[in-house]
């Protein structure tokens, strides 16, 4: 559910892409240049700042150093510029696909929740993007970079459901902007479907802004800081405890934007955080133990914030003709909802 400006921290060197200034010491009168930066800099190997040396990327007094033998005199000012990383090509991968719709322009995927969208840190290989570039081979729109080929917009890596990804140049333009305009003034529609604990009003809306979290910087927050975000709701069905009383709730999510963990955190603003959310819902484990036991189970099963795109809706970005695309509940939340359903 997150547009691409909203992607994840993708965990890369902090140092890289800055420029690093050092100063000499007096105790590093005499000594090797290559030496010294590595001293000072020591997130920084020797071989990389020797590479960095010769590669033109150290200064002093804005001339470029690009002997890693030089002799360094006391109060020298150095510059080393460490470039960001060039992202490694993701490898095509022959990995089974949900394919809802698909033409020269454009296929609609059916993610199944566990698959990561695109390569990070941690997932190189085994991601959306690497099996789409096996399926498309080179017919992907490369606006998207190396590493988010034809990447429009994505959903969580445990979220499953609909997302359409652009095979043309043209197709990833237009979509970007349907996704930018966010359906405020063209057929942009997304629905989700999530399972909440407690009894939300019938419908209604959350507008707050959404940042990232100030000391959990892998989460995100309701923050006057942050950026606009708008999530609306209507109430599908409720679900008993053991009690007899409401417990918890199936609601629809219609996104007026698009930010990192919109509904996650929405939802948990308003006090009705995701069945099954550990980031989002930590407070609302107890709950759990007032579900009636085949319920309690199917939850402890399931693994995942429960949460489904349900519907996607655009403009076909070429022909203008409307596109729009349901997905039933997968396996494992159909079987949460006939287990919260049952008596």
């Amino acid at each position: 559910m997150d547009d691409l400006d909203d992607a994840l921290s993708e965990g890369l060197d902090p140092a890289a892409g800055a420029e690093r200034p050092v100063v000499a010491a007096p105790e590093d009168a005499g000594e090797r240049l290559d030496r010294v930066l590595a001293r000072h800099l020591a997130d920084l190997s020797r071989t990389r700042i020797k590479r960095l040396i010769t590669e033109g990327q150290v200064a002093l007094d804005g001339r470029v150093v690009g002997d890693a033998a030089q002799r360094v005199n006391a109060g020298d000012a150095f510059v080393v510029s460490v470039p960001a990383p060039e992202p490694a090509a993701p490898v095509p991968e022959d990995l089974p696909l949900a394919i809802a719709f698909e033409d020269a322009h454009l296929v609609v995927i059916d993610k199944p929740a566990g698959l990561v969208v695109h390569p990070a840190p941690g997932h190189a290989g085994g991601t959306l993007v690497n099996a789409l570039l096996y399926h498309c081979g080179d017919t992907l729109s490369g606006i998207g970079g190396v590493k988010r080929p034809g990447i429009v917009h994505r959903i969580d890596k445990d979220t499953s459901g609909l997302l359409v990804v652009a095979k043309s140049d043209a197709a990833h333009k237009g979509l970007a902007a349907q996704f930018a305009d966010h359906g405020r003034t063209g057929p942009l529609e997304r629905a989700y479907l999530a399972f909440v604990w407690g009894v939300p009003e019938t419908r209604g809306s959350v507008d707050a802004p959404i940042d990232r979290h100030p000391t959990h910087r892998q989460k995100m927050t309701v923050r006057q800081s942050g950026r606009h975000a708008i999530t609306h709701w209507e109430l599908v069905e409720t679900y008993p405890g053991t009690d007899g009383a409401p417990l918890a709730s199936l609601v629809r999510c219609r996104l007026e934007t698009g930010r990192t963990h919109q509904i996650r955190v929405h939802m948990a603003h308003i006090g009705h955080p995701l069945l099954g959310d550990e980031v989002y819902g930590q407070g609302f484990r107890t709950k759990a133990a007032r579900l009636p036991q085949a319920a309690r189970d199917t939850l402890a099963r399931l693994g995942r914030q429960a949460l489904h795109a349900e519907r996607l809706g655009f403009a076909h970005p070429v022909t203008g003709k409307p596109l729009s695309f349901d997905s039933a509940l997968p396996e494992d939340l159909a079987a949460l909802r006939d287990a919260l359903s049952a008596t």
